[in-house]
């Protein structure tokens, strides 16, 4: 049997994208549900990487001092070791504000803060165990969603005045209203693997780049995780040759955590990150609105894709809420509002990202990394104007850390600062 529901506004996914966006539409009044596919926010792999303009976000929301609480680990710089040196990429210390740095907090706590706080809200539902399986539509325009219940089964008709898709790359939304992307090629895919930490050793974040590899260790506490790049589409083959094909490839590019390569026992504990680079024409039809991957996937290169993703959703509260308040309905007008603020932030970043897969990544992957070569005896130019003008590493760090356009909450959105005990 069908169980039929309705709220003003319905959000397909709990990511942080759709959780910022229902925790803002929430204290704007708006009778907001969000529809989380999992029964909790316990993934691995998953962005943890928090930036300065989302702590500065929080801050605004009276959410600063309970994220402050949460176990993190927190990066002023970011280096890169490359056979002819090692270079300080981007430089946090040089940003403005209160957060010179990054906050490198597991993904699930810092849903789990936004949902306590949008729970707080009473307009504020949050479903879990919801697979949203496709649209409603009435005439032309979408109207809501279908779900499935993960646990009992039983489907569900959602109405909904506004539908939001924040579910990602493989968008279900995206593909039940049919809405065209651009895709740009991409030179390779992500391995993703833990690795165990020292206490004495280095602490942040770590590229080494060398002809044919390219990885990054982050900084998690008592272990590494670790980003090995390979060429796109290489993922069977590799898995084909063996996990120790990885051991001795890491090993090799990371000497000093050859000791501890053999607890990757098999490639069961090895994630692929299937990397993609697109973005919509279109982020909205009438009754629905794609952000972040949903309607722009970003590459891992900078690490921006969360950040873009809750600048999109406080822009769309913050050019939404006040009509889906008053009147509790937006038109298709005002939904081009939401792309027209945030597509030129997202072509920015992407052309950025396609200049580094073409001139960088595509180059160098495109080597034989088990092949010998000879190690480059000096710095490339770039890398040796950074460290010969240490204020240029602010550049790479404001794009990192504050994005082209960053977003602020709206003044109904703002509570003072307060301190309350994590879970």
């Amino acid at each position: 049997m069908m169980n039929n529901e309705r709220t003003s506004v319905a959000v397909a996914g709990g990511g942080p994208a759709g959780m910022v966006l229902g925790l803002l539409l929430a204290r704007a009044g708006v009778e907001v549900t969000v529809l989380e596919k999992h029964a909790d926010f316990l993934r691995d792999f998953r962005g943890d990487t928090v930036h300065p303009s989302t702590l500065t976000l929080l801050d605004e929301l009276g959410l600063g001092e309970r994220f402050a609480a949460l176990p993190q680990r927190r990066v002023q710089q970011l280096r890169g070791v490359l056979d002819g040196g090692t270079v300080t990429i981007a430089d946090f210390t040089r940003l403005p504000g209160a957060h010179p740095h990054l906050a490198l907090v597991p993904q699930w706590d810092f849903l789990d803060l936004l949902a306590e706080a949008a729970e707080a809200e009473p307009t504020f539902t949050l479903i879990r165990n919801a697979e949203v399986t496709g649209v409603l539509r009435v005439g032309g325009k979408v109207t809501g969603v279908r779900w499935t219940d993960r646990v009992g089964g039983e489907e569900h008709e959602l109405s909904a005045a506004l539908t939001v898709g924040c579910d990602g790359r493989g968008s279900t939304l995206r593909a039940a209203a049919g809405l065209r992307s651009r895709a740009f090629g991409v030179p390779m895919d992500v391995w993703w693997f833990r690795l165990p930490r020292r206490t004495d050793e280095v602490e942040g974040g770590l590229g080494r780049f060398s002809t044919g590899h390219f990885a990054v260790v982050i900084d998690r506490g008592d272990y590494w995780q670790c980003a090995y790049l390979i060429r796109k589409g290489s993922d069977a083959e590799l898995r084909a040759a063996g996990i120790a094909t990885l051991r001795n490839r890491f090993a090799r590019l990371v000497p000093w955590m050859a000791d501890r390569v053999d607890t990757l026992e098999s490639f069961d504990q090895v994630q692929l990150l299937d990397v993609r680079l697109d973005r919509l024409r279109r982020w909205s039809t009438d009754g629905l609105l794609l952000i972040g991957d949903a309607a722009h996937a970003m590459s891992p290169v900078g690490g921006v894709g969360i950040n873009l993703a809750v600048a999109d959703a406080v822009a769309t509260a913050r050019l939404l809420g006040p009509a889906l308040r008053s009147s509790g309905s937006v038109t298709p007008a005002q939904l081009r509002r939401v792309q027209a603020r945030r597509l030129w932030p997202t072509v920015v970043l992407q052309s950025l990202q396609r200049v580094a897969h073409k001139v960088i990544l595509g180059r160098a992957l495109g080597f034989d990394p088990d092949a010998e070569h000879t190690a480059a005896t000096s710095l490339p130019l770039p890398a040796r104007l950074l460290e010969r003008f240490p204020a240029l590493r602010g550049i790479p760090a404001r794009l990192v850390g504050i994005g082209p356009l960053p977003e602020h909450a709206p003044e109904w959105a703002r509570r003072p600062r307060t301190l309350h005990a994590h879970r």
